[in-house]
């Protein structure tokens, strides 16, 4: 059985590591109405389903999926969608620019600062380019506490996402993590990644130099 990771006032947020990638997948639960968002359906379905079925801790009313959201298209963070989707008919999302790559339809194209609201709290998408051209980050504003800020594969402990070497990808990525996270979130806000460990913002502020003059 998984642990919650943060046991919020309004939200419970659970994680799961998945396949050879260590990927996360992650869940949100409001804990006034059951509605739930899963982030990121990467491998292993039946675990995933488990991680559901353990949210149900988390709420007194009826934990149900409301929404599949994909943070961006490479392979190895859809693989367990369709079972999912199936299992749950939740609607899916992802970042617009990435749609045409996802095999399983989006129902919710994201733009930049969409934002969602599943009867008991709001996810606002932020567009980061350059991982995928439609990578998002999702930013849940706790009213009580810390942000917290999934970002797929677009920010680590450490630095940003795989931009492939290329110098015009690394730019992007690299100005819209500064503009659009650095520049407006504070740092206590906790980073939750596609892959591996958490950090906050505060932890990576001081590497922004670093990160922009390595080139990755």
């Amino acid at each position: 059985m998984t642990e919650p990771l943060h046991d919020l006032s309004e939200v419970t947020i659970r994680s799961l590591s998945v396949s050879e990638m260590d990927n996360n997948v992650y869940l949100l639960t409001s804990k006034s109405s059951g509605a739930q968002v899963l982030i990121d359906a990467a491998d292993d379905a039946p675990a995933i389903l488990g991680l559901l079925a353990d949210a149900q801790e988390d709420t007194d009313a009826e934990a149900r999926v409301a929404l599949i959201v994909t943070t961006h298209s490479h392979w190895d963070h859809v693989r367990a969608l369709a079972e999912v989707k199936e299992a749950t008919m939740a609607r899916t999302a992802a970042g617009a620019d990435d749609v045409a790559d996802i095999a399983v339809a989006t129902d919710v194209p994201l733009e930049h600062h969409d934002v969602g609201s599943f009867e008991g709290f709001e996810l606002e998408a932020i567009h980061l380019r350059g991982h995928t051209p439609g990578s998002i980050a999702l930013l849940y504003r706790d009213p009580h506490g810390p942000a917290h800020l999934f970002t797929g594969d677009s920010l680590f402990p450490g630095g940003l996402g795989n931009t492939q070497g290329d110098p015009g990808r690394f730019a992007s990525l690299y100005d819209d993590v500064v503009t659009r996270i650095f520049d407006e979130l504070p740092d206590d806000t906790v980073v939750h990644p596609g892959h591996g460990r958490g950090t906050t913002l505060g932890a990576e502020r001081g590497s922004l130099t670093e990160w922009k003059q390595r080139g990755w």
